[in-house]
């Protein structure tokens, strides 16, 4: 099997980054957002730039999931964070987007002229893993379990076809 890679460039200069990059960037706390934002930017990267590779610092994003392990996923491709481009904000998602433990799965990006909004379809993530994720306190059988479904979550991400993942709810160019 060919390794999925995410391609952009940087002033005309391609760059790519697997999975296993953002994981090396990220750690291990969160892996399931990790692949999310790979999954993420692997369904809109060809939409924002009709198939070409963006220009990395050019890529924003509004997003209703703040999720560490997402914010460091984008991060390391596009540096959006550290740009000033990422935007937290849980008023975009409409009710229908499926719910994280702290907020929705909803993403906007915005690449020069174009803006493209994706939420993650309902039932990828289980419910097992938003039970124990919303829990406050959690005992060590109970951490120890919601990190199983972490890693988990993120296998079961990276194995599926981003169009079975996420719904593109619309794709404007004023």
């Amino acid at each position: 099997m060919m390794q999925e890679v995410l391609i952009v460039n940087e002033n005309g200069r391609s760059l790519e980054y697997a999975y296993a990059d953002l994981v090396k960037y990220h750690g291990y706390g969160y892996l399931g957002g990790v692949a999310l934002a790979f999954k993420a930017m692997q369904r809109v990267l060809p939409i924002l730039a009709d198939g070409l590779p963006p220009e990395r610092n050019e890529i924003a994003q509004d997003t209703a999931f703040p999720g560490p392990g997402g914010r460091d996923g984008f991060e390391m491709v596009t540096r959006m964070v550290s740009g000033g481009r990422y935007k937290v904000d849980f008023s975009i998602a409409s009710d229908d987007v499926p719910k994280s433990p702290t907020g929705s799965y909803f993403f906007r990006f915005k690449y020069r002229d174009r803006t493209v909004d994706v939420a993650l379809r309902h039932g990828i993530i289980r419910e097992k893993f938003l039970r124990l994720a919303s829990q406050e306190t959690l005992s060590t059988d109970e951490r120890t379990r919601l990190d199983e479904l972490k890693v988990d979550m993120a296998d079961r991400l990276m194995t599926q076809p981003t169009e079975v993942l996420f719904d593109v709810l619309s794709s404007a160019t004023p």
